[in-house]
């Protein structure tokens, strides 16, 4: 069957990737039970926990979600007799829910909660109070008989002020506690240090690290972390004694990878020590390998499907628990028995059909400032074909962040896409993470250039590869990917669309409404205010609409606190006011990023729309 690319009719409907893509949000071992973090789209993206046996663990209305730092993270945890701990989304609270009760509150109205941790019995969170001033935060003790609920006295604050804090760890004999801190002048994978804390003697130490993540303890004496002195995030262990003085670090690993990632959220685990003394670790170069490490140093890549933002959840004996997205499944849970190589499958994980969502083909293109990478998906569809000599129309997937990197993941968003006959080229632009600290500081005080010429690069490089129609290449993204959409199409003569979800048009703007996480994040990627502010205007889409001279999608939630409807709207009036072809769309209830299975698919049916009468094609019904 012959039909022009864009036409093609396809089994991947809008609804169709709401319902199948839910939110994966951590895993554990639950006696003998795992239980797994869910979104339901359906019923705006509220977050469930569902146990491997058929259970629902979290009814509605109840939603484990945490909005520490903004973007939250590690929002339940449970204990092996199938307590669950949570952070509601409605009042950030962490409640206690024991089967067959109602959940129970363990902390005061007020500030935020997240990146739960039980240990031993101990459950620990990171506690953020916007309401102080200036806003505190502190890595806290939360007693699980709920005598805080009402007495704020009662939880055990181990650390308090204006910093950020994240991954607290005991150690086994509950003596000392290691987490992360950094200042919010730097973001937390430019500096972060590490503190152990004596917490009888009430002394803490930082030996120095440069980007520290995930303290862990081997055992009372030994803690383990990753760092990346050497450009890499690596394993480091060092010896601490009684009062929390720690020796020199000595690396564990020494790969060209990245065992760790930018800590945007924080329930994310890179790595697991087993209680053999072997460790299991996730490792990237673009894609995840996980592995195992002996004591002795001894490296095994381990055979599994997942290889893109894979965490390593929980272990328990030689089982371990990898959650993540896959080249060649869809994202699920697996828990693998590292002895005898069994892998099953917890939720999640079908194999993808080939003949729809051929694997991606990772390429590198030649930026000027050297290597860009990116994944392409060429078109697929087991029975349709294009007329002979027509190129394909392609959509240069942008991610946010944009300190981020996407991974070449199989997904129905991509094969909503490819399907039909429109290719997909998603680009890891200089900045991303996955390659190194050196290709992620490319971006330092240069956004808005290096990520512009990297995507205009990218697009160039394939259609003159002849993969691609030079005619019809739109771009997209979201938030910080939305930024880079509005800039380069301010550059001109790459792209012939733009669609923009939730981007930044306005950098002053987005200095003004910045939240404490990203405070100072524009200006190590511009520069510091007032002294940058000519900078800020020059780069900002926003002062150069007039240059905009292709059709534009705007998609904005209305509720967003990260990226507020007034940027869109802005760059929506700017266009109208200089006659450019545009539609904005504005989403009740949602924030940033969107979660209600209505919003995506109304999102997803506009841009094919959109997609088809600016490249001329009719999408199948």
């Amino acid at each position: 069957m012959s039909s022009p690319f864009g036409s093609w009719s396809s089994p991947f409907t809008a609804a169709s990737v709401a319902a199948s893509a839910p939110r994966i949000d951590g895993a554990r071992f639950v006696g003998s039970a795992i239980w797994w973090g869910e979104s339901v789209p359906a019923e705006g993206g509220r977050m469930t926990v569902r146990s491997s046996d058929g259970s629902e663990m979290l009814p509605a209305p109840w939603s484990a979600r945490s909005r520490v730092h903004e973007y939250g993270g590690g929002a339940w945890t449970a204990d092996a007799d199938g307590i669950l701990y949570f952070v509601h989304a409605g009042d950030q609270r962490i409640y206690r829910l024991t089967a067959g009760s109602e959940p129970r509150a363990l902390t005061p109205a007020g500030p935020a909660h997240g990146g739960l941790r039980l240990q031993d019995g101990r459950l620990l969170a990171i506690r953020e109070d916007l309401d102080a001033v200036p806003p505190l935060r502190a890595v806290i003790e939360v007693p699980v008989d709920g005598s805080a609920a009402d007495d704020p006295t009662a939880l055990r604050t181990f650390v308090e002020s204006d910093l950020f804090f994240a991954h607290p760890a005991l150690s086994p004999d509950g003596s000392r506690l290691a987490w992360v801190e950094w200042s919010g002048e730097r973001m937390p994978w430019q500096s972060a240090q590490l503190a152990i804390a004596a917490i009888d003697e009430g002394t803490v130490t930082r030996p120095e690290t440069r980007a520290a993540l995930q303290p862990e303890w081997r055992s009372d004496t030994e803690l383990v972390y990753s760092d990346d002195p050497s450009g890499r995030w690596q394993l480091h262990r060092r010896e601490v004694d009684r009062s929390g003085a720690a020796q020199a670090a000595e690396p564990l690993t020494t790969t060209d990878a990245d065992t760790g990632y930018g800590l945007w959220v924080l329930g994310n685990r890179w790595y697991r020590p087993l209680a053999d003394g072997r460790t299991v670790a996730v490792r990237t170069n673009g894609r995840d390998e996980v592995a195992v490490i002996a004591p002795d140093g001894a490296t095994t890549a381990l055979d599994v499907p997942c290889d893109g933002h894979v965490s390593v959840d929980d272990v328990s004996g030689s089982r371990v628990l990898l959650s993540g997205n896959s080249s060649s499944t869809a994202p699920g849970v697996w828990c693998v028995e590292l002895d005898s190589g069994g892998i099953s499958v917890v939720t999640g994980g079908a194999p993808v059909d080939t003949g729809w969502m051929p694997p991606a083909q990772p390429i590198e293109i030649d930026g000027g400032r050297g290597a860009v990478h990116a994944f392409a998906y060429a078109p697929a569809h087991p029975t349709a074909s294009a007329p002979t000599g027509e190129l394909p129309p392609y959509v240069v997937f942008v991610h946010g962040g944009p300190t981020a990197h996407v991974t070449g993941a199989a997904s129905a968003a991509i094969a909503f896409y490819t399907s039909r006959g429109i290719g997909v080229l998603d680009v890891n632009y200089g900045g991303s993470t996955g390659y190194g600290r050196a290709y992620r500081e490319r971006l330092d005080g240069a956004w808005g250039v290096v990520d512009v010429a990297d995507v205009i690069a990218a697009a160039r490089g394939l259609a003159d590869a002849g993969l691609a129609d030079p005619r019809r290449i739109a771009i997209r993204g979201s938030s910080a990917g939305g930024w880079t959409v509005l800039s380069a199409l301010v550059r001109g003569g790459a792209f012939a669309a733009g669609i923009s979800r939730y981007g930044v048009a306005d950098l002053r703007m987005l200095a003004e409404h910045a939240h404490g996480f990203e405070e100072h994040y524009v200006a190590g990627l511009v520069g510091p205010l007032p002294a940058a502010e000519e900078l800020y205007v020059e780069r900002s889409p926003l002062t150069h609409a007039d240059r905009i001279d292709v059709p534009v999608l705007l998609m904005q939630g209305e509720d967003d606190r990260v990226v507020p409807p007034s940027q869109s709207e802005a760059i929506r009036d700017a266009l109208a006011a200089h006659g450019v072809d545009h539609e904005y769309v504005l989403y009740p209830g949602e924030g940033h990023g969107f979660r209600s299975a209505t919003t995506i698919v109304d999102a997803l049916e506009r841009e094919l729309a959109f997609l088809g009468r600016v490249f001329g094609f009719t999408p199948a019904r």
